[in-house]
């Protein structure tokens, strides 16, 4: 089977910047390690016309302050994408045309089987992300017919979580027999075994909680939730340190650090001292912490897992379908407050067992179904059902 991997960015370059933290470098890869033959269409380019169309309207709704023009939704930019896969598909052979986006694929005419596994709809995104908040109505409506567009050409809908599915069954009215769900991956590439995984839990102190945070966007993510349950169980007498990995933390309440603070900036993972050190630093944590206010899926949350580290996160967007209550981890609504979420570390500590086993039952749950080969294989299946 020949699979046409197409997208907008260079998604052969692990390194890129616009390779979506990596996730569009390992969906290819994940199908490559089924035996499936994969050829790349991708680092598409705009062209002058487009350009000139988009810096007008952006110009135009700045002026007129009517929202935010987005011109990766206007179809004049997405047509062009599709004629560029369009071209190039004429080259060369092919069974079925596949993205990680609907981006490239939405105005695509193609009598190939057409499949994307992507992370939400514009439904999700839609005033979720700062990015997608205060758009104006032309953007709006491009980006539901891209959707819509998206869902009537695929054969395929692959989501990486329910809330994500559910969004294109509900909202847009997708075939339910075409929209699955199949979780992403690791972004890192372990081989620990069990025995191994053991060993990093029982390295961890009993006596005192290690925090970590992993995050670019302190905002969106929420990092001062982070710090403030850091803080809340320092003062009621559990030693906790919080590590912050990926962004600069801004602090509202304090001017300067507190001492159990630490911040240790970007780490680029794609190195081999970059994955390296993010390894240690999750293998020694007994939390990785994501308080965000909106996550389309946390591919974080899967790394922690692969370590036998659980996860402590908020009930929104695609979370749900990776973290499992007490499997995994536990979901927590932190708008109304963080007490909950303090008292369910401390009674961890206060009952060490029942913290171990939640640790091993995390790395289980990476084994089972939160790694990429395992995606892969269920990927498999469904493309060959349509050839």
């Amino acid at each position: 089977m020949k699979i046409t991997y197409v997208a907008t960015f260079n998604s052969r370059d692990i390194k890129s910047s616009n390779n979506w933290a990596g996730t569009g470098y390992y969906i290819p890869e994940s199908l490559k390690k089924q035996s499936l033959s994969i050829q790349y269409i991708d680092s598409l380019k705009e062209n002058l016309v487009t350009k000139t169309v988009g810096k007008f309207k952006r110009c135009y709704y700045e002026v007129l302050s009517k929202g935010t023009y987005f011109k990766g939704l206007d179809p004049i930019i997405l047509s062009n994408y599709a004629n560029q896969v369009s071209k190039e598909l004429s080259k060369i052979e092919t069974d079925i045309v596949f993205s990680s986006t609907i981006t490239p694929i939405s105005y695509l005419e193609c009598s190939k089987p057409i499949v994307f596994w992507a992370d939400a709809t514009f439904e999700n995104m839609l005033n979720f992300y700062p990015q997608y908040t205060g758009l104006c109505e032309e953007s709006i409506r491009h980006g539901h017919l891209m959707e819509r567009l998206a869902l009537q050409r695929c054969k395929l809908a692959i989501y990486s979580s329910d809330w994500a599915a559910q969004s294109a069954i509900n909202h847009y009215n997708a075939d339910p027999s075409k929209v699955k769900v199949i979780p992403f991956g690791a972004n890192i590439e372990n081989s620990f075994s069990s025995e191994s995984i053991k060993g990093f839990i029982n390295e961890r102190a009993s006596d005192s909680c290690k925090l970590l945070f992993i995050g670019v966007d302190w905002v969106r993510k929420d990092g001062d939730v982070a710090y403030q349950i850091a803080k809340n169980l320092n003062q009621s007498g559990l030693k906790t340190e919080l590590t912050i990995v990926g962004c600069q933390p801004i602090f509202e309440t304090v001017n300067s650090l507190p001492d159990f603070v630490k911040v240790l900036g970007y780490i680029n993972k794609s190195t081999s001292s970059g994955k390296e050190k993010i390894n240690q630093l999750i293998a020694e944590s007994h939390f990785l912490i994501l308080p965000s206010k909106a996550e389309c899926y946390g591919i974080v949350l899967c790394e922690a897992n692969s370590l036998g580290v659980p996860c402590i996160s908020s009930n929104v967007g695609g979370i749900p379908t990776v973290i499992k209550e007490d499997i995994n981890g536990k979901l927590f609504d932190f708008d109304n407050n963080i007490n909950e979420c303090c008292d369910y570390i401390t009674n961890l500590f206060a009952n060490y067992d029942d913290y171990k086993n939640l640790a091993i039952s995390s790395f289980h749950e990476y084994e089972s179904r939160l790694n990429w080969n395992i995606s892969g294989q269920k990927v498999k299946e469904l493309l060959m059902s349509l050839v």
